[in-house]
């Protein structure tokens, strides 16, 4: 790599880092450029040049920090069901472990006038959990009548409806996982098959056992 091409690497960098500390710092993800400029050390024309738009900066945080893919693809757990709860556990260690971040994010999901939800609610994010509900199925595990797309769909609004309320502070990150978990496992039963729905039962049990765990300790 020639020097001009590492310093434009470099760049961009220290841009991306800039945008995630004001992101956390501010609790606004629209970002201010002229501040992000400042906060990497470059000039006001250098994000545009490099990225194009404030969005795209966006988009390459959310890039930067995605390891889940890769720490997502190492998990051994062979049930399809499990597999499931599995990547919910691990989307929820990323949010737990930058909580000002995420909820920054989470919060711009419920803004429908802004560009940020259309880039955190992807296509690629519907097409992975399709994925991993489309498995469930072909094992057997979920009812064949069950419109898999549908079944994300209400999944997904699950999770969105607990992750705005984390967002505001009415979940406490203690509370998140198991309210997540309590609401997957009570929609998964509905639509599972017999042989399937015990290991479903147990999850219930024991997201309600840990959420009120939660409630007594508040």
């Amino acid at each position: 790599m020639g020097r001009r091409e590492a310093g434009k690497l470099e760049r961009k960098r220290r841009i991306i880092e800039a945008a995630r500390e004001l992101i956390r710092e501010t609790g606004n993800a629209g970002l201010s450029m002229r501040a992000l400029a400042e906060r990497a050390g470059v000039s006001l024309a250098t994000p545009y040049n490099l990225f194009g738009s404030k969005q795209a900066i966006v988009l390459a945080v959310l890039e930067d920090i995605r390891e889940y893919d890769a720490k997502f693809a190492s998990l051994r757990t062979a049930d399809p069901i499990d597999r499931i709860f599995a990547a919910g556990e691990l989307a929820m260690r990323f949010y737990k472990n930058d909580p000002e971040f995420y909820k920054t994010l989470w919060a711009a999901v419920s803004d429908a006038s802004g560009g940020l939800r259309a880039l955190i609610l992807s296509p690629q994010r519907y097409a992975f959990w399709q994925r991993l509900v489309g498995a469930a199925a072909e094992a057997g595990a979920i009812d064949k009548d069950i419109d898999v797309v549908l079944l994300v769909r209400q999944l997904d609004r699950i999770l969105c409806g607990v992750m705005l309320d984390w967002s505001i502070g009415d979940v406490t990150s203690r509370q998140l996982q198991p309210t997540v978990f309590l609401g997957y496992a009570l929609m998964l039963k509905a639509v599972a098959t017999p042989a399937w729905q015990p290991g479903l039962e147990k999850r219930i049990a024991e997201s309600q056992a840990k959420l009120l765990g939660a409630r007594a300790k508040a």
